[in-house]
């Protein structure tokens, strides 16, 4: 690989998506800082990054807490100028509506909005001053629809999608690529492996049709699309769907 001067910040660096996108950027030469709130769990990733030859960097991280966020994409940016930011956390849960707490509603909130707006602020501040940058956001089907038990995760994506079309049209003509990734599917992960074994249970899993779940590289591809248009011909919004899926 070729060594960039420049870095990638992920944040929610989880076992899945959020570690297919640090691979993808580190394999194409950036220094990349990835964040999760369970630090000790970045283990796996950083040993596959740098036995592969990458430069990575994993750090345990609070979202929520605008000081340590802040610190965590600074200590990017002086590794190497910041490049790209990544806010990929999740904080997807089901819940009917009566059984949806304050604590519950307030926690998805926080995490999967809330430390949106802040990651997308901080990285800013950082990239403003070159005119230069990209900050991405992941999305969800439930970014444009609240679909049934999903009142607190909805709420949060669509706050989240707001956050990042405003951050778009501030800071497209400054320099700063902001984009927004609804991914309109199910990931394969233990957790949606899970969810379809207690459904429809284990013979479905078994047999699972090729084209029903996205494999987090894909994701990771897609960001590295993105990353990669032109000045010109920035998209903001973009839909991604496994091909067997209906929507």
């Amino acid at each position: 690989m070729e060594p960039r001067n420049i870095s990638a910040a992920v944040i929610g660096a989880g076992d899945y998506i959020g570690a297919a996108i640090a691979k993808k950027f580190a394999a194409e030469g950036f220094t990349v800082f990835a964040g999760r709130r369970h630090g000790e769990k970045l283990a796996p990733l950083v040993a596959e990054v740098e036995a592969a030859g990458g430069r990575i960097v994993g750090r345990q991280l609070d979202a929520r807490d605008e000081h340590e966020l802040a610190g965590f994409l600074r200590d990017a940016d002086a590794a190497a100028p910041l490049d790209v930011c990544v806010f990929n956390i999740g904080a997807n849960v089901n819940f009917p509506l009566l059984e949806t707490t304050e604590r519950v509603f307030r926690k998805v909130w926080e995490l999967a909005c809330y430390a949106g707006f802040l990651a997308g602020r901080e990285a800013a501040a950082l990239m403003l001053p070159r005119g230069r940058g990209n900050i991405f956001f992941t999305g969800a089907t439930a970014s444009l629809r609240g679909g049934s038990g999903y009142a607190a995760f909805a709420s949060a994506k669509f706050g989240l999608r707001a956050v990042a079309q405003s951050a778009a049209r501030e800071l497209g003509p400054k320099g700063i690529h902001v984009a927004h990734l609804i991914i309109d599917a199910g990931v394969d992960t233990a957790w949606v492996r899970e969810r379809i074994k207690a459904r429809e249970g284990e013979a479905a899993l078994a047999n699972l049709d090729a084209g029903r779940l996205m494999r987090p590289a894909a994701v990771a591809e897609a960001y590295w699309q993105i990353y990669q248009e032109p000045r010109d011909a920035w998209s903001f919004e973009r839909e991604i769907r496994p091909f067997a899926e209906k929507w």
